[in-house]
């Protein structure tokens, strides 16, 4: 059973969004503007549409949090939807007077037709509502709780966008947390400048063109003590465990981790990271092939995982549907739509990962308070004679 538990709840244009993590230690010490920063994050990105000029995401915490610091208890956090304003009469939560139309017109791509038939509804709208990826502000928001926790651990996750569209970046293989204090001053959050600049130019050729485009981004996490995650049951293993959070992202078809791609086509001796020991340094690898994991554990290698993105399935020119009242053949439903929302499913990535480490880091040392924790984890690390690196 997980230790940490993130639940979140709201629509895409109801009055807000919920999230409740439970499982955080007390003592644990928040900022605000860090975690509106992280909201702020996920945001950005070229290619964005017009609803990201309407929010203005902030975190309001009601409960958990006292003077900043965690009291062990549930933390629950709401980000109110601005955009409510224009649609409080077509998703009140109470009935109104007027008479609101239904949709229809499911898109291909989405949830919008399983959905209905899924939940014997007619209005495609109750299911496109809770569907839409505006559900990751809230998983932002608990992510950043557990990013806060993790940094209080010495861990560090970070992301950034190796493709959009045809546009592959060229980034080096082995990065740092150094690497990534500009990332997100990149319009698209890359870290190939050359990359960059042709994805701006692929999402203005193909908005033009009335097309979404889809994409990949790589998280990395440092810091990571070894032996997270287990090997002696299957949904103990952190590289199944992540591959979960990440396909649960909206728009997400595929996830790797390390070379995957690379080592399934070439020889054993070119797949794995052989082992190496030092007094200074303990155990070390030369290689990071394994990205970080093996056998369902981590490694103390920084950890890489890389996500796949397909395009959004909202088009401006939309794809043929069906009518689900009459069956009669039509067009998709035309909503508010982005381009590309790939440097934003980045930051979302960082917040699922970060979740599922911070939760092995709770299941394997405990504590009810954060002092027990680091008392657990500096034991730990002098059982197996860990050296965390710097940097």
């Amino acid at each position: 059973m997980a230790a940490l538990r993130l639940t979140t709840a709201g629509e895409s244009h109801g009055p807000g969004l919920t999230c409740i993590v439970e499982g955080l230690p007390a003592g644990l010490v928040l900022d605000r503007d860090t975690l509106n920063r992280d909201l702020a994050r996920r945001q950005l990105g070229h290619g964005r549409g017009g609803r990201m000029k309407i929010e203005r995401d902030q975190v309001e915490i009601t409960a958990g949090v006292r003077h900043g610091r965690t009291l062990g208890s549930p933390v629950a956090i709401q980000v109110a939807n601005r955009d409510y304003a224009n649609w409080e009469e077509r998703m009140n939560p109470w009935p109104v007077e007027a008479e609101i139309p239904e949709v229809h017109l499911p898109r291909p791509g989405h949830a919008d037709l399983v959905g209905t038939q899924k939940y014997g509804l007619s209005d495609v709208r109750n299911v496109l509502e809770r569907a839409s990826a505006r559900e990751t502000a809230a998983r932002v928001a608990g992510g950043a709780l557990a990013r806060a926790f993790l940094s209080a651990v010495g861990v560090e996750v970070f992301s950034h966008v190796v493709q959009i569209g045809s546009v592959r970046a060229n980034v080096a293989r082995v990065l740092t947390p150094a690497d990534f204090h500009h990332v997100d001053e990149s319009p698209v959050r890359s870290l190939d400048p050359a990359a960059g600049a042709a994805m701006v130019e692929e999402i203005n050729r193909l908005r033009k063109a009335n097309e979404s485009l889809g994409g990949a981004f790589e998280v990395l996490g440092f810091g990571l003590a070894p032996g997270l995650g287990s090997y002696v049951s299957w949904e103990d293993r952190l590289d199944g465990r992540l591959g979960q959070a990440l396909l649960s992202i909206q728009a997400i078809k595929g996830v790797s981790i390390g070379d995957a791609a690379e080592v399934a086509g070439g020889p054993g001796s070119r797949a794995h990271d052989e082992i190496f020991w030092e007094e200074k340094r303990g155990y070390y690898r030369e290689t990071n092939r394994a990205g970080g994991l093996e056998g369902g554990m981590t490694t103390g290698e920084p950890l890489v995982v890389r996500a796949w993105m397909k395009p959004l399935p909202t088009l401006t020119k939309p794809l043929r549907s069906v009518d689900i009242a009459t069956h009669q053949p039509a067009e998709a439903l035309r909503e508010r739509t982005d381009s590309t929302t790939v440097p934003a499913a980045g930051v979302v990535g960082e917040a699922m990962v970060a979740f599922v480490l911070a939760d092995a880091y709770r299941q394997k040392f405990g504590g009810d308070h954060l002092d027990d924790v680091r008392q657990a984890l500096e034991t730990y690390e002098r059982r197996i004679g860990w050296r965390r690196r710097a940097g």
